[in-house]
């Protein structure tokens, strides 16, 4: 039996995400599970009042912002390869990050999540949040969180 069947790793682009990405493409290897890449977006809202909320950004900038997403994502995913992952997917989602890392892990049966964290704690914790400990919170499967070595931060 296989311990891990589906990997999920967030990718956002830090220091902290590619080392995620490292140790989920060694455990890709070991467990012979496909590794799926995603990353999850917001865009900008302002609020108005009382009229309601605008997005101030264009289709067009949407469009370009997208296909940069994909172009990043492709070089994580060349990464992945290269450390051993099989079988690497890429997904971009908008929405709330630990919100659509969790439905996407929890819709498609994915049995690890792998992420980075930067460990914040205390206020900073409190007033900032964590995508990670959110996830950890609330996933449906096993979540492993991943520090940068020292110095690589």
């Amino acid at each position: 039996m296989r311990p891990f069947r589906k990997i999920l790793v967030a990718a956002d682009f830090s220091g902290y995400a590619a080392e995620a990405v490292r140790i989920a493409s060694e455990l890709s290897k070991l467990c012979d599970a496909p590794l799926t890449l995603v990353h999850v977006y917001q865009l900008p809202i302002y609020p108005l009042a009382p009229e309601g909320i605008i997005v101030p950004i264009s289709d067009e900038t949407i469009a370009d912002n997208l296909a940069s997403l994909d172009r990043d994502l492709a070089k994580v995913a060349a990464q992945a390869t290269e450390a051993g992952a099989v079988a690497v997917d890429t997904k971009v989602r908008e929405g709330i990050p630990a919100d659509e890392i969790i439905a996407h892990a929890r819709d498609n049966d994915f049995d690890l999540i792998a992420l980075g964290t930067r460990g914040r704690t205390g206020l900073k914790h409190v007033l900032l949040g964590s995508v990670a400990s959110n996830v950890v919170r609330r996933a449906p499967c096993a979540v492993l969180t991943v520090r940068p070595p020292a110095g690589r931060d």
